[in-house]
């Protein structure tokens, strides 16, 4: 896929729609889904989405209740990754904010259309558990 790539197409019959040249290879993805796939990090892209936040702001905006300790492993991950960036203020205490970076903010279409696809879909993945399920009453 080019750079400039973006429509999404479909493969021939019988062919996978993403394949690596080896196993070795993992077409880039293993590194990309440790970061994107833990728990966190996707809600924080979500609310850093909407604009600058100080961290407690963050943190307060995180639904399930993220710990201090759990939001700064996980922006200091997204600002290594360069999606978030972090501007300390000298005051005392120290102001901190973060806000996504150009990467990171690209990053908002893929997360919100996998957020549609969820919504889409969710009637059918509960019906496909309820009927997954029921067949297995007997485990």
């Amino acid at each position: 896929m080019s750079a400039g790539h973006t429509a999404v197409t479909t493969p021939p019959a019988g062919q996978p729609v993403i394949a690596c040249e080896t196993p070795q290879d993992e077409c880039g993805v293993r590194d990309v889904l440790d970061r994107l796939g833990d728990k966190w990090s996707v809600y924080v892209v979500v609310e850093l989405a909407a604009g600058v936040l100080r961290f407690k702001e963050l943190q307060r905006r995180i639904h399930g209740g993220i710990s201090q300790r759990m939001l700064t492993v996980t922006v200091r991950r997204l600002e290594r990754d360069g999606l978030v960036r972090r501007t300390v203020y000298p005051t005392i205490p120290p102001q901190v904010e973060y806000e996504l970076t150009e990467m990171g903010h690209s990053l908002t279409h893929l997360v919100k259309a996998l957020a549609d696809w969820s919504i889409d879909h969710r009637p059918a993945i509960a019906a496909a558990r309820a009927t997954y399920d029921a067949g297995r009453q007997d485990v």
